[in-house]
């Protein structure tokens, strides 16, 4: 899965904008499946299995990544951006990053040090007091290379450090690539698998996924925040890179279904597989949109922990990650098995 999940994360994929992510996964499903693309863009696919369950069983995973869009270009030349998704300001800052479908490289830049106020540096800048640097003159010249409504993401390659995987994008890549991985399978049971968009941004093409497929069953296959770091008070790590799977029963927008949340972790321990759980309740999933679509379904989630989430050095264990894919496997193999 690894060279898979590293194609994944160097594509671009803003919220709103996943056209080149979309395209991939395109290719990769239609050997195995079809695959019909919704007005909102997200991918959906419906693959057979051995069985009928007797409930429709959904896997989601967002294709979306954080990102920017510009917003206006100044008479020199730079650009002006606003943040797509929840982006912390301070890792903006001294950034590459690439811009609309051409790619465009840019950075990210602010008011020299020897031009700032004692009360400036004291600061973290506005993303108004930003901005982005591709190399021009003046307008006439950066217009003919980008455009108000044009995105931009991180620019990272993919790259291994130690046992862990650095790149942007991790979140949600690699439920992307759990997912696509599962799709080349024998499955158990019938599946339908959904590529979301636009999640970073209000789960949107979550919620009309859900109306879509219904399902009564739904997965959600994450990258989550891991803030296992010095200086992070005992209890305040949310959850530990490299002690496995992350098994939410709650975060801020979705329940878990408790009789879900019970079977999975049962399995997980059957078949020790490293899990674990959030101990803050702390971010938010597709599960919050799909758990309300239609007349309801039971959710459950399952993510690889993931450091600096939300910036362009997503660091992520490849032993997490196995174990991500394992988990799932094993529990639409317990679907199969057991009635539902």
């Amino acid at each position: 899965m690894l060279d898979l999940l590293k194609t994944l994360c160097s594509l671009p994929g803003p919220s709103g904008d996943e056209d080149a992510v979309r395209e991939y996964i395109l290719e990769c499903v239609r050997p195995h499946a079809d695959a019909i693309v919704d007005p909102i863009g997200n991918v959906i696919v419906e693959k057979k299995g051995r069985k009928h369950s007797g409930k429709t069983i959904l896997l989601a995973a967002h294709m979306d990544e954080v990102g920017f869009i510009i917003t206006g270009i100044t008479d020199e030349g730079y650009l002006k951006f606003s943040p797509l998704g929840s982006i912390d300001r301070r890792v903006v800052l001294g950034k590459g990053v690439r811009i609309g479908p051409a790619g465009i490289p840019g950075v990210i830049g602010l008011k020299p040090v020897h031009l700032s106020t004692k009360e400036e540096r004291d600061q973290i800048p506005e993303i108004e007091s930003l901005h982005l640097d591709i190399g021009v003159s003046d307008a006439e010249a950066a217009k003919k290379l980008v455009s108000p409504g044009d995105t931009a993401c991180f620019d990272t390659q993919p790259f291994e450090m130690g046992g862990c995987l650095v790149s942007k994008a991790i979140d949600d890549r690699v439920g992307c690539a759990v997912l696509l991985t599962l799709l080349t399978e024998d499955l158990p049971v019938d599946i339908h698998f959904a590529f979301t968009v636009q999640e970073e941004i209000g789960l949107r093409g979550a919620m009309t996924a859900g109306f879509r497929i219904q399902p009564d069953i739904a997965l959600i296959l994450e990258g989550t925040t891991a803030a296992d770091i010095p200086g992070a008070a005992p209890g305040k790590e949310i959850c530990r890179m490299g002690d496995g799977v992350v098994i939410p029963f709650m975060d801020k927008g979705t329940v878990y279904d408790r009789a879900l949340y019970r079977r999975i972790t049962a399995l997980a321990e059957k078949l020790n597989i490293p899990w674990q759980t959030k101990q803050v309740i702390a971010g938010g999933t597709d599960g919050a949109a799909i758990q309300r679509a239609g007349i309801g379904a039971q959710v459950a989630g399952l993510a690889a922990p993931v450091r600096n989430l939300h910036t362009g050095v997503n660091v992520a264990s490849l032993q997490d990650m196995d174990h991500l894919l394992n988990l799932t496997r094993a529990v639409l193999a317990d679907f199969g098995e057991t009635p539902l």
